[in-house]
Formats: C-alpha cells, sequence, structure tokens
C-alpha cells in the first residue's frame, strides 16, 4: 500500500507561520477514495462531505474537494472529491493566509502566496469563487478582528467584492443562527470593535444589525460625549470592556447599550431621551432575528435598560436607589450585578467628572439591603403584602445611611434630587 498523501491545511499552517500557539490540525488527503480510507484503518464520519478519523491520533482527515454552486446561500455547493489535486482544493478557500498547506517534513504548499500575504499582513481573496459563498463577508470581518493587532488589513480588491456582495443581496440568504455564530467568534476575539467596523465599511452592518449602522453620525452633547457620535461612542465603550474582560456577554452588552439612540428623532439631537426604554424594545426584535441566546441577552437587556440609572446615582434618591437594585435583581446573585457594573463603568470611563466610580457605592448599598430579612416583621406579625413593604422601607433607611457614609468620603459631589439633561 503507497505512502498516505496528507497535508495539514488551512488555520494550523497559518497560525505556525505567525508564531501563533496551535491546537487542532486540519488534513487533506489526495489520491485516495472512501474505500481506501477505511482500508488504512480510519472511521468515515459526517454525511454528504466524508470526513475521517485517524486510528491512532484521532485527527480529522478530509479528501481534497471541489466544489460547485449549485444553489443560494452558504449551504449551496455540491462537493467533488474524485482525482482532486491539492491545489484545486486549496482554490476554492476564501483567503490566501487559508490557502497553504504543508508536508509533514515541513515543505510549505503555497500555489496563491499566501506567505506573501502574511508577511504583507494582508487579507486577500483567493480567487473570484470567493463570491459564490455570502458567509465569507462576514469571515474576513472577522479575521480582522482576530488579526488586527497584528496589523492586518483588508486588500482593497477584497473590499470592493464584499460590497459588491452586499449590493447584490448575497447577505439574505444566511441563516440566523449562522450570523450569530459569526457574531459571537467576533466577540471573542482580540478586537470585537473592528469587526463592526469592518462589517460597516462593506456595507453588511447595515443588513445584519441596521440598529448599530443606524448609530452612525447620531450626534450627543459634547460635554458628556467628546469622542463623537454614538457610533463612535459604542466602539470606544466596546474596547474598554473588552481590555477590561474576555467575556463575550459582558462584550455584546458594552455593543448594544445605546442601541435604542438609532431611533432618536433628528429634531431631538443631541439629546436621546427615552434612548433606554427604546433600546431595550430594539434589543428584543434583534434578539428574535438573530436568536441570541438568553446568557447574552440577560445582562445586555439590564445594561441597556438602567445604564443611565447608573450615571444619576449620585442624584437619586435612596427609594430610587433601592428601586433599582431590585430591578438588577442582586438579592442572590453576585455575577451578574458585578458584570453590569463594568459595563456601566465603561460607559462613564473618560467623561470630565466622572472619575469616581458608582459600583463601589451600589455594592455597599446592596450588602446593607441583604442584612434586612423577613424574620423581625414576622416576629411583628406582619404578613402578605405588608412584610414586602416593611423590608423596603428598612432597606431605604439602611443606604439613607450608606448615602451619608460614602459620599462624604469621595470626590462625587451629591446634588439635590434632580437628574440632568439626559443624554
Amino acid at each position: 500500500m503507497n505512502a498516505l498523501q496528507a497535508y495539514q491545511v488551512g488555520g494550523w499552517v497559518r497560525d505556525t507561520l505567525l508564531g501563533l500557539p496551535v491546537k487542532d490540525r486540519d488534513w487533506v488527503v489526495v489520491g485516495e477514495t472512501p474505500a481506501s480510507m477505511q482500508a488504512r484503518g480510519f472511521k468515515q464520519v459526517g454525511g454528504g462531505f466524508p470526513v475521517f478519523l485517524h486510528p491512532v491520533t484521532h485527527e480529522e482527515y478530509a479528501l481534497a474537494r471541489q466544489e460547485r454552486k449549485i444553489g443560494v446561500g452558504h449551504r449551496g455547493f455540491a462537493c467533488e472529491t474524485r482525482q482532486v489535486t491539492l491545489e484545486e482544493d486549496l482554490s476554492r478557500r476564501d483567503l490566501t493566509i487559508n490557502a497553504m498547506a504543508m508536508q509533514e517534513d515541513g515543505t510549505l504548499v503555497d500555489p496563491f502566496g499566501g506567505r506573501e500575504d502574511l508577511q504583507a499582513r494582508l487579507l486577500r481573496h483567493v480567487s473570484p469563487a470567493f463570491a459564490e459563498d455570502p458567509l465569507r463577508v462576514l469571515r474576513v470581518c472577522r479575521f480582522h478582528a482576530r488579526f488586527a493587532c497584528q496589523g492586518f488589513t483588508i486588500a482593497p480588491a477584497t473590499l470592493n467584492l464584499m460590497q459588491e456582495m452586499v449590493h447584490n443581496g448575497d447577505l439574505a440568504h444566511l441563516t440566523p443562527e449562522r450570523v450569530w455564530l459569526e457574531v459571537e467568534k467576533a466577540l471573542n476575539t482580540a478586537s470585537p470593535a473592528t469587526f463592526f467596523q469592518s462589517m460597516l465599511a462593506c456595507g453588511a452592518l447595515s443588513v445584519v444589525l441596521p440598529e448599530l449602522a443606524n448609530l452612525v453620525g447620531k450626534s450627543q452633547p459634547a460635554r458628556y460625549h467628546p469622542e463623537g457620535d454614538a457610533w463612535s461612542h459604542t466602539l470606544e465603550v466596546l474596547n474598554r470592556v473588552t481590555v477590561l474582560t474576555n467575556l463575550a456577554p459582558l462584550r455584546f452588552a458594552a455593543l448594544m447599550h445605546d442601541i435604542g439612540k438609532s431611533t432618536t428623532p433628528a429634531e431631538c439631537l443631541p439629546h436621546h431621551h427615552g434612548h433606554e426604554e427604546r433600546g431595550v424594545l430594539l434589543l428584543q426584535e434583534v434578539a428574535t432575528r438573530l436568536r441570541i441566546p438568553n446568557n447574552y441577552l440577560k445582562l445586555a437587556l439590564l445594561v441597556t435598560a438602567h445604564h443611565g440609572r447608573y450615571r444619576h446615582v449620585p442624584h437619586m434618591r435612596p427609594s430610587s436607589i433601592v428601586k433599582l437594585l431590585t430591578n438588577l435583581s442582586p438579592w442572590q446573585e453576585d455575577s451578574l450585578f458585578n458584570q453590569f457594573l463594568l459595563v456601566c463603568q465603561a460607559d462613564l470611563a473618560g467623561r470630565e467628572g466622572e472619575e469616581v466610580e458608582r459600583g463601589p457605592f451600589l455594592q455597599r448599598c446592596l450588602e446593607r439591603c441583604r442584612e434586612v430579612t423577613a424574620q423581625p416583621f414576622l416576629q411583628q406579625g406582619l404578613s402578605g403584602a405588608a412584610i414586602g413593604e416593611a423590608i423596603t422601607r428598612q432597606r431605604i433607611r439602611l443606604v439613607s445611611q450608606v448615602v451619608k457614609e460614602f459620599f462624604s468620603t469621595t470626590a462625587i459631589k451629591v446634588l439635590p434630587h434632580k437628574c440632568p439633561d439626559h443624554c
């Protein structure tokens, strides 16, 4: 039996050449059939396109294949594996940096200049066949987000092709699940903001997340937002949260927190009264459209609905602070509450006069509120709704004490119970 002609391909080769850590290896096999692979002891898995597991390493080996467009969307392809060469297999891939192969002895097979593009830090499509798969528009934006920190940019010709695909309506054929998967992967990259900037540049953002695209040009009060329009502010907050945490749900909450500003009427600008309430409705629509998981949606809804109240904490009555804590439901769960505080502080960072965090104050209020239990009121003979009312009154008294203790030792100026113009 002849030696197996197997090549390591795709991301493993790319990341190895970049000096990045690599995990799983992908293999392409030339000159074999499903029957011959099984005869070598490989186990076939998958349906329409056969993939085989190595009998010892259990790594995946795929037969070299060509794809033929037979329908719309990223699934409308038929695969051919008979007598397909390695170069033909590599030609079907999206970017040149993903279209390299390496023999087991380290010899590089690079028919499309992937190594040169790695050195030039360029994301360039392999061939016009790129346009046959609309998902590649999102994938290139995601690769840009992943490698932006290394100086990668999208080749002008590739960006032009992506814009043409968007203009032709190709993205309409993508399934919500696949769109969300790309968004989620992008949120886990080193620079999620780059993904959404690239989506805006090629026009895909207006198709996939028009609510975000509509933030562009929405002016804001310069006093609170020297960074510019609502879009610039959103990316700035996302960048801050990205530095603070690698948890994708927090990054998503930062991305969506001001989504309500996208529907502010022009005559109301630069102010955005009521954008939190509008944002909650828009976010629910986005979640339904893209089928966003609940672990992302729950925090994003809290931040969208209440980030304005977080800013106004120094101006709020103790009763309003207790109401805010109740709305955040933190009585037994700390993690969601702390995540809310992190995103909201990132929203305020950089504003003049907002250097002191509200988080420690709210955490102290929460600690005192948790001291209140129903037992003493039961012993007093209270029952039903009267117990809840008594608990709330006691919590308000305790928060009043925290206000006196905390703000007397901080730089935040406590104003009378009046909120400034909402931004």
